[in-house]
């Protein structure tokens, strides 16, 4: 008794390997139908049962559209049929991504982190008051904070005003205002959970 066995290697090459082969197979015949009608009665029935097998994808937005262009992947851009959606281009999905500028952060002063300079250039653009000013310290005492975690030791509040001075290229000068930044052991102190649950009940 002799077996006709068929390798998974002696196959066609999966486009989507997670449908299976079945789903592929159903595709290949789909695309040989010639009547429009059923080809296109048979394309939304796979699309259906692509749904099935991939339930995760439910909650990803555009799950139709999703399902419509792996049919057309999965089909060589060789099927002819009414999608609710725009047929995706062969040549728009191989196009290479644009190159990403690669962050530069030249400071000298990177014991801050990255988004210390936003928050300097942000706090510039706001108008001149109480708010402005209360966000300059704000800064400083995130500043300061940084420095310790840094540091791990102390450090004066002078050195915070320059290194802010600095980083504002000299628009934000706090030595000459008569306020502190906050103490060490407050701004090193870690907030420990209450164990305490608050019940809020409806108004009756």
């Amino acid at each position: 008794m002799e077996f006709d066995l068929e390798y998974n290697s002696e196959r066609p090459h999966l486009i989507i390997p997670e449908y299976g082969r079945h789903v592929q197979k159903l595709i290949d015949n789909c695309v040989a139908i010639e009547d429009a009608e059923e080809r296109n009665k048979m394309a939304r029935a796979i699309v259906d049962v692509m749904g099935n097998l991939q339930p995760h994808l439910r909650d990803v937005p555009d799950f139709k559209h999703k399902l419509w262009d792996q049919l057309f992947i999965m089909s060589d851009f060789k099927l002819e049929a009414e999608s609710p959606y725009p047929k995706p281009e062969r040549e728009e999905l191989s196009a290479k991504p644009e190159r990403l500028a690669y962050p530069k952060y030249d400071s000298k002063y990177r014991f801050y982190g990255n988004n210390i300079q936003t928050m300097i250039d942000v706090a510039l653009t706001w108008e001149e008051g109480e708010e402005r000013e209360a966000l300059y310290f704000a800064i400083a005492n995130h500043m300061k904070k940084c420095y310790l975690n840094w540091n791990k030791d102390t450090v004066d509040d002078h050195i915070i005003y320059n290194h802010l001075l600095d980083l504002s290229k000299g628009k934000i000068d706090l030595e000459g205002k008569n306020e502190s930044l906050s103490e060490v052991k407050e701004l090193m102190k870690k907030r420990k959970p209450s164990g305490k649950v608050k019940i809020l009940k409806k108004k009756q």
